[in-house]
């Protein structure tokens, strides 16, 4: 709520009120980066929900440990790859003029060379594409675990009574993952109005073409910080997300409590 004086300090700094909050409402940009942030989300928060407990489930029927092991260790992989060697990896991929795609695929389908970071198109596709691949691992392992501490004498019970594989799943596994589900769901509701800043900076090799589908609150502050220096715009946006992220995990754990009060946290 101050413009920052150093020479002054942080307390006898001029009082500004509300005027750094402005910065994230008063532009034409407003409306691109609070919808690319939430919307992003969103679609983060379901592919990461349904390809967790989809690979969670398939590692869990994975019968030798060696084999167990060596699965876990792959999809966890990507996970603790920097996010500037991530950005060099989907860059040889993609890039116009080195990249396997322009280079060995497309020119075998007689397609011509696409120039990825000029094309704003493409980006929604491949950002959660990336973003899958690198954390899954993380919602896959819990998952996992969560399933493992199900009593196998109720698969053993369904397997009696003839229940299939398919089943078993669906009546049994989904149903007591569900508490799992529900709390990992509320975490990232909780972050709605934040981003991966690498996914969304690095990437996309912070390209001015890709902006309005790349450009979210937290790339937008940052870039806003480096050119203006203004530390107290930067810390009012942050207060600002915390302030709607905890709004709404308040609203998502109402919700889920009016439809299963034993899964909701408080």
């Amino acid at each position: 709520f101050k413009r920052i004086d150093y020479s002054v300090g942080i307390f006898r700094s001029p009082w500004v009120g509300f005027r750094n909050f402005r910065f994230l409402f008063a532009t034409r940009d407003a409306y691109i980066i609070t919808r690319n942030t939430i919307l992003y989300n969103l679609v983060f928060i379901l592919l990461s929900t349904l390809f967790g407990v989809a690979v969670g489930i398939m590692l869990s029927e994975v019968k030798k440990q060696s084999m167990t092991k060596f699965y876990q260790t792959s999809i966890l992989l990507p996970q603790l790859i920097s996010i500037i060697i991530v950005a060099n990896i989907v860059f040889a991929y993609l890039s116009n003029a080195t990249g396997l795609i322009n280079k060995s695929i497309l020119p075998r389908l007689g397609q011509k060379p696409i120039n990825f970071y000029a094309e704003p198109k493409y980006w929604p596709f491949i950002l959660p594409a990336v973003y899958v691949w690198k954390n899954l691992g993380y919602a896959a392992v819990i998952y996992y675990a969560s399933i493992l501490g199900i009593d196998r004498e109720l698969y053993e019970a369904a397997l009696v009574d003839g229940a299939s594989k398919f089943n078993q799943i669906v009546h049994i596994t989904i149903p007591l993952v569900t508490p799992t589900i529900i709390t990992l769901v509320l975490i990232h509701v909780g972050r709605i109005f934040y981003s991966d800043f690498g996914l969304f900076y690095q990437v996309p090799m912070n390209s001015g073409a890709l902006f309005e589908v790349t450009n979210v609150i937290d790339t937008y502050v940052y870039r806003g910080l480096m050119q203006f220096n203004n530390i107290a715009m930067a810390s009012a946006a942050g207060a600002y997300q915390s302030i709607v992220g905890f709004i709404t995990v308040l609203l998502a754990n109402w919700a889920v409590r009016r439809i299963n009060p034993e899964s909701a946290l408080f």
